[in-house]
């Protein structure tokens, strides 16, 4: 088989304080996959700075002009995770054989990307790469995955469980990829849609490298959403929050009621109305509220807005040097 061409896109986001670090060990790995015969002396690093407010896009040019194997792409704003690393699988899909996606914190063991190839060229078109465990994540985070994973599989999306974007796929896998036109790309639902032949490989998640995470509790549920919906709008999941509250406060009014009325404090009838009242208003709002975020969803998928906007394409400079 011949040595495939690997493009390792790698989205950034504000990631000065591991960038260096990162390009280092992805380079030595690359290098001892070229020096090993897995893979293509032409294969390459592809940092996407998705709209980082810090140094980063400096630091990859930097890079860039210090080693062969480094390229880049600048979004012209932040686009978020997904739509960064789409804009680094579109970008190096016509040069490359296969493409692995990993997160710049240097969490994932990127020395589990060996395995990924030997898989690949054992006829894998898809490579998942997935946690052996959630013992190093809080009580609260670990339960909430959980519960995650099995309601979306009850709803019958398939999640590759404890598998985040630490993925190889292959250039027709890519392909197929691109004829899903949703504007609002969930990948981690999709690429098990694709239907070829994957793999799984396990591996030990680490500890952040340096800097904050770009994950916190608020954004992780507000990703979890997403993947329900597809897409989620902000004024109407603000209905959904005040129908939730609604009923909460519903339900404490209700008791209220109910106490009221066992000490004769109320007239005959005012405890039914107040507890239907407040009840059925939550539910209502509660509904409204989810019907608007699947009508939120079709409106801007009718927008056909882009998932994203590259300013800077490096890896064009790279293909006709």
């Amino acid at each position: 088989m011949n040595k495939p061409a690997l493009a390792i896109v790698v989205p950034c986001y504000n990631e000065r304080d591991v960038l260096h670090e990162t390009a280092k060990q992805l380079k030595e790995v690359l290098n001892a996959l070229i020096s090993e015969g897995l893979i293509s002396p032409n294969s390459k690093i592809v940092f996407v700075d998705d709209g980082s407010r810090d140094e980063t896009w400096r630091l990859i040019e930097e890079e860039k002009s210090g080693s062969e194997h480094i390229s880049g792409v600048k979004l012209s704003r932040n686009f978020g995770h997904q739509g960064a690393l789409l804009a680094g699988i579109h970008s190096a899909k016509l040069w490359y054989d296969c493409i692995i996606t990993i997160d710049a914190d240097l969490q994932d063991d990127i020395h589990v990307i060996r395995d990924f190839i030997i898989q690949y060229q054992n006829g894998a078109e898809i490579v998942y790469g997935v946690r052996k465990s959630r013992s190093t994540d809080s009580f609260f985070k670990r339960a909430t995955a959980q519960a995650y994973y099995k309601f979306m599989r009850k709803l019958g999306i398939d999640l590759i469980y404890n598998h985040a974007d630490f993925r190889l796929m292959s250039k027709r896998a890519v392909r197929v990829l691109e004829d899903f036109e949703e504007r609002n790309m969930f990948l981690r639902g999709i690429v098990p849609m694709l239907g070829f032949k994957s793999e799984v490989v396990y591996y030990d998640r680490k500890e952040r490298f340096a800097g904050e995470t770009k994950y916190p509790l608020k954004k992780m549920m507000a990703f979890a959403f997403n993947g329900l919906t597809s897409f989620s709008i902000v004024p109407i999941r603000i209905v959904s929050l005040i129908g939730v509250l609604s009923f909460c406060l519903s339900f404490l009014t209700g008791v209220y009621a109910v106490v009221q009325k066992l000490l004769g404090h109320t007239e005959s009838g005012w405890t039914s109305i107040i507890i239907s009242v407040w009840i059925i208003g939550g539910l209502m709002l509660m509904s409204v509220g989810l019907i608007g975020e699947y009508i939120g969803k079709i409106y801007w998928e009718t927008k056909r807005r882009p998932a994203y906007i590259i300013e800077t394409d490096l890896t064009d400079d790279d293909q006709e040097s």
